[in-house]
């Protein structure tokens, strides 16, 4: 799939320009601006070529949707949102072109708050992920907030909506990856989990959690410690510890 859509925001627009991994088709930005930062990026789009369009604050807002776009809109083309045979494809080639390599997913079921979607994204892609699955309905998709709060991740990592998550979940277990779900009622904590090889983190919505399909798809359900008064953790906190102990693991093999 590929289609166009605009990312708002100094960092979110740096990342894209710096990475080069996605075609930035124009850049928006605020004339007569005294924001070092935007002049900074008008001269980077410049150098590489992209078109430039001045535009006041209103307009700005009216493009992105977004009413801190801090003097700067990027329209793109991105080419990383996948279907499910997308992503079946994706887990193909990887474990064909780097078996020794195991898959990192992050699935999240229900997450509603763009910006827990965006700061999932954003820890999920430096922690070098493979892609991010959502349920295609009632769950946060991608817009101009969570590319903001990804801070350009949004943008380079897979991103998959898909309509059966436990369907999804079923078929990975044959590649030989693992659902690892989190739970507050889980027994066994995260950090007594062999997380070394492929594995699917599975992160439940901000107030109900993992519906009950996918925890049975789950071939483990983990908790992580809580030594304080708080019950639980905000979800994208709780999906950035779980990964980063994937990584920990997998260093120690």
């Amino acid at each position: 799939m590929s289609k166009s859509r605009f990312v708002s925001g100094l960092r979110a627009v740096e990342q894209l320009l710096a990475s080069r991994r996605v075609e930035v088709r124009k850049l928006f930005a605020e004339y007569q601006t005294a924001n070092p930062r935007v002049e900074s990026l008008i001269a980077k789009a410049r150098e590489l070529g992209i078109e430039i369009q001045a535009a006041n604050r209103a307009r700005l807002q009216q493009i992105s949707g977004e009413p801190r776009h801090q003097g700067v809109v990027a329209e793109i083309r991105r080419s990383t949102t996948l279907d499910e045979a997308g992503l079946r494809t994706l887990v193909e080639r990887r474990l064909t072109e780097s078996p020794e390599v195991p898959l990192l997913l992050l699935v999240l079921d229900g997450v509603q708050d763009p910006h827990n979607l965006g700061a999932c994204l954003r820890t999920a892609e430096a922690a070098g992920a493979d892609a991010v699955i959502v349920p295609r309905h009632g769950a946060a998709g991608l817009g101009p907030t969570v590319s903001k709060v990804a801070a350009g991740a949004a943008e380079t990592l897979p991103f998959v909506p898909v309509v059966n998550l436990s369907r999804v979940l079923s078929w990975l277990s044959d590649y030989s990856v693992r659902a690892i779900g989190t739970s507050d009622e889980a027994e066994e904590s995260l950090f007594d989990c062999d997380l070394s090889g492929s594995v699917a983190i599975v992160m439940g919505g901000e107030n109900s959690g993992l519906r009950k399909g996918v925890a049975n798809r789950c071939s483990n359900l983990v908790s992580l410690p809580m030594r304080g008064e708080v019950a639980s953790l905000n979800v994208s906190v709780a999906a950035g510890i779980c990964l980063y102990e994937v990584l920990r693991q997998r260093r120690q093999k």
